[in-house]
């Protein structure tokens, strides 16, 4: 297919059928990462680099083609957000896998509706703001150098895709160590401190290390004050005051932070969530508003690169979702203790999927258009909406104590398609500004962002159900498996007990509260810092602080100094800064898509042998283990940016278009 009024090829085959490929790899990338450590990255810069890569063997193709594979590829790479929620279902033991076809269609239909309610929004938030949009910035200003530097025979793209290339292997080489046991994954331990017990633990992760780099200084130093908050405050204090009845001082520190100190981290971020709507919900209300004038205004003028879908398909997509999703909530129900009241639940359940599907989109695309999709806090909507849909269906109806467990599952299933159409939204604004700064049609790009959806959809749940099979999730009743390591899955584990906190009037107010206090000290401070023009401190990155495995955050912490010392001490002194930059946000994208694509593939491994440990070459207790672990993570570490440094050096900047540079991905 080619572009609107005989344009440059655009929505082309082969362009999709690339979209779709690259999109197999980053869904299933991003949901084992998101899995692991609660965190995913965004795919739209290296989709939009291996595009160029490839499409470079054709000579007719162009800038609006490399722009479609990208913006198929993010869609997927965005929808796994969806992991964020759907795991829920099997951690309180509803669900003992992933049905394909009813959790492709909760990822389907939400994720269409996310681009639909998101069409409105686009010219009030993308082409009449000035959002800055900084990872769609970043994206169009790779797809610009990428074509400029193709034209001139240099080798520019070829570079990206060896940075990505690079980055996966570093990742893909400690990984494998570790896997063999030659190398320890993680470095852990327990002390006293005071009367209490603390502890630290951080993860010898190459993924977790390049998304560091990627959400930045601030990100990362708030997350440390959210570690240093549980681990240096909240469980030494609590662990003082528990009664240990002959269990380890391990073995209490961590009950203590599992049962106790999460809850604070909720708190805080569901104060936080609720401030940045506040602030949101000004600037959202005026450009819903204002777009219908502008819509009229850009169809009077007749420009057709300025074209979204038809009215008719924005209803008749619309509908279907809706008809989809409204059978899926039926067949639910069916089977449950709840079949009695389905009507209620369903007129319940359909339109707060619609009105505050609506919300989300317009909350988490201007999020993202402020701070970047990437940065962007779905996991505060995500604590929100079950919120809100709990409370909904309990005053709905009313059950008796064994259907409750129905009813937290059901509140799951209609947050889940919420969930998604909150992934996508905040994916959506991101690519049409890419396209608007390089002259993309819209309605070719809202083509794109649902057939990326429709492949995503169909990647997630095999992806999901091959994790459950090998490793299974933390805290769900009924583990699938005792061979791998379980994975955290952080948000599915909040979200789930807040659901049967809720439904099931057991849920820790007073954690939640000194959380929530927190979460208030902690605005007040970040706007005390954004007045100084001081670093900010996010309120929502403390509370995920709080929350995360300390393992998990650690190293995030670790990536985004570095990658901060990096930018500021190196790439900005260097000939072409933004392309020093540019390198390394490419090489931590390889970093975080090897180690994830090596634990998809060690997932499979684990379920075809039978045994937790398929690539095992020495004993569990091997003694050098630990010290090769830190030594081999700090060779990978030291190689991967002495890399970077020397091709940032050796690299001549190339030609570019006249237009000042972006800030970057980062």
């Amino acid at each position: 297919m080619s572009g609107v009024g005989g344009r440059v090829a655009e929505l082309t085959l082969r362009g999709v059928i690339l979209g779709i490929l690259i999109t197999v790899v980053f869904t299933a990338a991003n949901v084992y990462i998101g899995l692991k450590v609660g965190l995913t990255f965004a795919t739209s810069i290296p989709a939009a680099v291996i595009s160029m890569a490839v499409l470079a063997a054709f000579k007719n193709s162009s800038i609006l083609e490399n722009n479609i594979v990208q913006t198929v590829a993010s869609a997927a790479g965005t929808l796994s957000g969806i992991i964020f929620v759907l795991p829920g279902l099997v951690i309180i033991g509803w669900w003992t896998g992933f049905p394909f076809w009813t959790s492709f269609w909760i990822c389907a239909g939400g994720g269409v509706l996310g681009v639909l309610f998101t069409i409105p929004l686009r010219r009030a938030m993308v082409t009449n703001s000035d959002l800055p949009y900084p990872e769609g910035v970043a994206a169009a200003e790779v797809l610009e150098v990428g074509t400029a530097a193709r034209g001139e025979a240099t080798p520019e793209t070829k570079e990206g895709l060896m940075a990505v290339l690079y980055g996966a292997t570093g990742s893909v080489v400690l990984s494998i160590l570790t896997a063999t046991r030659i190398a320890a994954g993680e470095a852990v331990g327990f002390f006293h401190l005071g009367r209490g017990v603390s502890s630290y633990h951080i993860s010898f992760s190459m993924a977790l290390l390049g998304a560091g780099y990627l959400v930045g200084l601030s990100v990362g130093v708030a997350m440390l004050a959210g570690v240093l908050i549980a681990w240096a405050g909240a469980v030494p204090i609590l662990t003082a005051i528990t009664p240990s009845n002959g269990a380890s001082a391990a073995d209490v520190a961590t009950s203590v932070w599992l049962h106790q100190v999460r809850f604070i981290g909720a708190g805080c971020i569901a104060v936080a969530a609720l401030w940045t709507l506040t602030k949101l919900a000004g600037p959202v209300v005026r450009g819903v508003v204002s777009t219908m004038a502008a819509s009229r205004a850009a169809k009077d003028a007749n420009d057709t690169r300025d074209l979204d879908l038809s009215p008719f398909w924005i209803t008749v997509l619309c509908i279907a979702c809706l008809i989809v999703i409204g059978w899926l909530l039926n067949e639910f129900l069916a089977p449950t203790a709840l079949a009695g009241q389905t009507r209620a639940l369903i007129f319940t359940a359909l339109p707060f999927i619609f009105f505050g599907g609506l919300i989300v989109a317009a909350i988490t695309g201007y999020m993202a258009g402020l701070i970047g999709a990437s940065n962007s806090p779905l996991s505060g909507v995500g604590i929100l909406a079950i919120l809100v849909c709990a409370t909904l269906l309990l005053a709905v109806v009313q059950p008796a104590a064994e259907a409750r467990g129905a009813l937290v599952a059901f509140a799951l299933f209609t947050t889940a398609v919420v969930f998604a159409i909150g992934t996508i939204s905040n994916n959506n604004l991101q690519d049409l500004k890419t396209g608007q700064l390089v002259g993309a049609t819209p309605r070719a790009q809202q083509w794109a962002l649902i057939i990326g959806v429709g492949a995503g959809s169909l990647v997630i749940p095999p992806v999901l159900n091959l994790l459950n099979q090998a490793d299974g999730f933390a805290g769900a009743v009924h583990l699938a498996t005792a061979h791998g390591t379980p994975l955290g899955a952080p948000q599915a584990n909040l979200i789930a007990a807040l659901a049967q906190g809720v439904i099931e009037h057991h849920m820790d107010w007073k954690m939640i509260g000194i959380g929530a206090a927190i979460g208030i000290a902690v605005i007040l401070l970040d706007e005390i810092l954004h007045a100084c023009n001081w670093l900010r401190l996010p309120p929502l990155c403390v509370g995920m602080g709080i929350y995360l495995p300390m393992e998990v955050t650690l190293p995030v912490v670790l990536g985004a100094v570095l990658g901060h010392l990096y930018d500021r001490f190196w790439a900005s002194r260097t000939r072409d800064p933004e392309h020093a930059k540019r390198l390394g946000v490419l090489v931590a994208s390889g970093m975080i898509v090897g180690e994830s694509l090596f634990g998809v593939l060690l997932a499979a491994l684990i379920v075809g042998f039978n045994t937790g440990a398929p690539l095992a070459l020495v004993p569990e207790n091997f003694s050098p283990a630990p010290s090769i672990g830190w030594i081999m993570f700090a060779v990978l570490i030291s190689e991967l940016y002495g890399w970077k440094i020397r091709r940032s050096r050796a690299t001549k900047p190339p030609a570019r278009p006249g237009q000042s540079p972006p800030p970057s991905a980062r």
